[in-house]
């Protein structure tokens, strides 16, 4: 089976729009953690758009560092909105074990976990990553 680089990009676009339409339901219904753990998919598989485009994506969950291994690669234009992208991945990527697992050392499951305001702040990142990875890999097609 032959990659195709174009597809895997679109590919990552639209699990991360699916992703966030995931988050915006769940923040409707009250479902903090829904929308906590909806937000970090989208801005993991955001990143990972953007890394398709040079690289075959990992599977790790934070594709941070991959992401800012190419940023050299990157058109110097390119490089801070990447940076901006790869900095939200890492900073929402230890939500998906929580979202998941919860702290079982403190005895808390998920549910217990998440804030309407937690869930806000992630939401807020989730659509900023979108929108830079939307932007990233528009400017890098047209290139």
């Amino acid at each position: 089976m032959r990659l195709n680089p174009l597809g895997e990009v679109e590919y990552r676009l639209r699990l991360a729009k699916g992703h966030l339409r995931d988050a915006r339901e769940a923040y409707t219904r009250g479902d903090f953690r829904s929308v906590v753990e909806s937000s970090q998919l989208v801005a993991e598989n955001s990143a990972k758009s953007v890394v398709a485009f040079y690289r075959v994506p990992s599977w790790s969950h934070d594709p941070s560092s991959e992401l800012n291994e190419l940023l050299e690669s990157m058109p110097a234009e390119l490089r801070e909105l990447a940076s901006r992208l790869a900095s939200i991945a890492h900073e929402l990527a230890p939500e998906h074990a929580r979202a998941v697992y919860g702290e079982p050392v403190r005895g808390l499951t998920p549910w217990d976990i998440y804030t309407e305001k937690d869930a806000v702040e992630a939401l807020r990142l989730a659509e900023e990553s979108l929108e830079i990875a939307i932007e990233v890999v528009e400017r890098l097609k047209g290139r």
